[in-house]
């Protein structure tokens, strides 16, 4: 990956494609499965998404390698894709976006007020 890859993100856009094209000859509910991995790793993405990249190719990986297998989705991935997905992202105390947002908001306001109030 050069400078330009990187700072226009075009790196980032081949591999989804690239992804994409790999999910679209899944069977149909590695499809759908595919798509609600996508939906709950979301919110685990930094501002690029650059490091969920690894994961959803790890991911994807597995609903092919279950496909392959004659396995259905439901069975590789169980019942919680949301748990799934958490525990794929670091785990149920992973630190969304939100979280670190949030986290920056507050701190901002406390120093504000701290400056307001001495």
């Amino acid at each position: 990956m050069n400078f330009w890859e990187t700072i226009t993100g075009s790196d980032l856009t081949r591999e989804w494609k690239a992804f994409e094209a790999r999910a679209g000859a899944l069977p149909s509910d590695h499809r759908a499965a595919w798509e609600q991995i996508k939906q709950h790793l979301y919110p685990h993405a930094d501002f690029t998404g650059r490091n969920l990249m690894p994961i959803l190719d790890s991911a994807l990986g597995l609903l092919e390698e279950a496909a392959a297998d004659g396995r259905g989705a439901h069975e590789v991935l169980g019942d919680d894709i949301a748990g799934f997905c958490a525990a794929l992202a670091g785990g149920e105390g992973a630190r969304s976006y939100r979280d670190r947002w949030r986290e920056q908001l507050n701190r901002n306001v406390a120093r504000k007020l701290g400056r307001l109030g001495g």
